[in-house]
């Protein structure tokens, strides 16, 4: 469904300016390979915090504390 609403926002683009349109087709591979970087960062920072949470959570759960989600 992202695809295609994806689509559908790019053909009106298309229709009302088209060389604003074909400058985005053409740009998107290289915005998409800049932001790579920036989400591998996002995802260590993911994966730090949620150690980190376990990390101040582990006494708690060693006194038998139960998380009510899981």
């Amino acid at each position: 469904m992202k695809i295609l609403l994806t689509l559908l926002l790019w053909a009106i683009l298309l229709v009302l300016c088209w060389p604003l349109a074909l400058l985005v087709l053409i740009a998107w591979p290289f915005l998409w390979l800049l932001s790579i970087p920036f989400r591998i960062v996002g995802t260590v920072m993911q994966a730090l915090l949620a150690f980190a949470k376990a990390l101040l959570f582990l006494p708690a759960r060693f006194l038998g504390h139960r998380d009510r989600d899981a």
